[in-house]
C-alpha cells in the first residue's frame, strides 16, 4: 500500500485506562503510525459499563481501518466480540497478567513499542472465535465470545478464588493461590455432554476445559494439539480422584506436554502411558460441544467468571476475527 493509500485510512485505539500507561501508550501509538504512514488514530477508553464493545462499534462507525485492543483479556475479548465478522483487522499491545491471545500468538509481552509496531506494520491473520451459550440458573440466556479457554468446575472456581490484588502484586502466580483455596472445598459433579452432535455420555467430573487454543500463563502447553484456525476446539475432561490425580493432570501439563513431546523418543514414552493418563484427564475435539449439568456450576472465560451456568453450548466460528501478527 502506498504512503498517500496509508494517510488515507486511520486506526483506533481502545483502552483500559487501569491497565496501561495511556501518556506511554499514545508515545508508543504515535511512533509506530507515523512509520506506517498512517492518519491520525482515535482514541477510546473503556469504561466499567462499558468494557470494550460499544468504544469498538463506535470506532467502527468512524471508519477505523483497524482497532488495537490495548489491556487485559477481558479488553481484549471484548474488542474481539465486536469486531467478529467485521474484516477489520485487530491489534494487541497487550498489559495486565494474562495476556492469553498474545501469548498464543506469540507478540511481545512487557514491549508496547514492539506490540504497537506490529499492529501497524504485521500482517494480517485470520482466527477462530470460541463462541459460548450459557443458561443461567434463572433459565437466562447469554452469549459471549472467548479466544483462548472456556472452563468449567473447579477451573471456574479457581478463578473466582484468585485475588486481584494479589494478581497485580505477583501477575499469573496469584492463581496458584486461588488453586489452594478452591481445592479443598472441590467437588466432582454429574453432566451429560456431547461433541460434535453425537449422542449424549454421562459423566462425574471435576472440571471441563474447552480452548481455541491451549498455551497457558508460565509457557504451559495445556492442550498442545489446540490452533487458533482449525476450526476445531480441543476439550479436556478432568477426572481426578484424589491428590494423585491431580499430581498425574500436573505432570502431563509440565512434563509430557512441555518436554517430553518435544522428542521422538518422548513421544513414545507418552503413547506408553496413555491409558492410565485418559482415566483422569480425558481429551476430545470437535467443532461444538453441549454440556447439561445437573446442578449448576461455576464458568469462566478467558480467565473472567461469568457465575453459575445450567447448561452451555460451545462451538468454533472458523476464521470469524483477523488479528495483526509480526511479518
Amino acid at each position: 500500500m502506498s504512503a498517500s493509500e496509508n494517510l488515507a485510512q486511520h486506526a483506533a485505539v481502545v483502552y483500559n485506562p487501569v491497565k496501561v500507561d495511556l501518556a506511554r501508550l499514545r508515545a508508543s501509538v504515535g511512533a509506530a503510525e507515523r512509520s506506517a504512514g498512517w492518519g491520525s488514530t482515535q482514541w477510546f477508553e473503556t469504561t466499567i459499563d462499558d468494557v470494550g464493545q460499544a468504544a469498538t462499534k463506535r470506532a467502527l462507525d468512524a471508519d477505523a481501518a483497524m482497532v488495537v485492543s490495548a489491556g487485559g483479556d477481558g479488553t481484549v475479548r471484548a474488542v474481539a466480540e465486536a469486531l467478529r465478522e467485521s474484516g477489520v483487522p485487530m491489534g494487541i499491545v497487550p498489559s495486565g497478567t494474562g495476556n492469553l491471545l498474545a501469548r498464543n500468538l506469540l507478540l511481545p509481552l512487557g514491549n508496547i513499542d514492539a506490540a504497537a509496531s506490529i499492529a501497524f506494520g504485521g500482517v494480517d491473520k485470520p482466527i477462530d472465535l470460541g463462541v459460548a451459550f450459557l443458561t443461567t440458573k434463572a433459565g437466562a440466556v447469554e452469549e459471549h465470545v472467548f479466544l483462548v479457554m472456556a472452563g468449567l468446575g473447579l477451573d471456574a472456581q479457581m478463578i473466582a478464588n484468585t485475588r486481584d490484588d494479589l494478581k497485580r502484586q505477583v501477575g499469573w502466580l496469584a492463581y496458584i493461590h486461588g488453586v489452594a483455596r478452591a481445592l479443598p472445598k472441590a467437588r466432582p459433579f454429574r453432566i451429560r455432554y456431547s461433541v460434535a452432535g453425537r449422542v449424549d455420555r454421562p459423566a462425574q467430573v471435576s472440571a471441563i476445559l474447552v480452548a481455541n487454543c491451549g498455551l497457558l500463563p508460565g509457557n504451559l502447553q495445556f492442550l498442545p494439539d489446540a490452533r487458533l484456525d482449525d476450526g476445531i476446539l480441543d476439550i479436556a475432561v478432568l477426572q481426578p480422584k484424589g491428590v494423585l490425580g491431580w499430581l498425574t493432570i500436573w505432570r502431563r501439563v509440565t512434563w509430557e506436554n512441555g518436554v517430553l513431546r518435544r522428542s521422538a523418543v518422548g513421544r513414545r514414552m507418552i503413547a506408553a502411558t496413555e491409558s492410565s493418563n485418559e482415566r483422569v484427564m480425558t481429551t476430545l475435539r470437535g467443532p461444538d460441544i453441549r454440556i447439561a449439568l445437573e446442578h449448576a456450576q461455576d464458568f469462566e472465560l478467558d480467565g473472567d467468571e461469568y457465575g453459575l451456568v445450567q447448561k452451555v453450548r460451545l462451538h468454533a466460528d472458523a476464521g470469524a476475527l483477523i488479528v495483526r501478527v509480526s511479518a
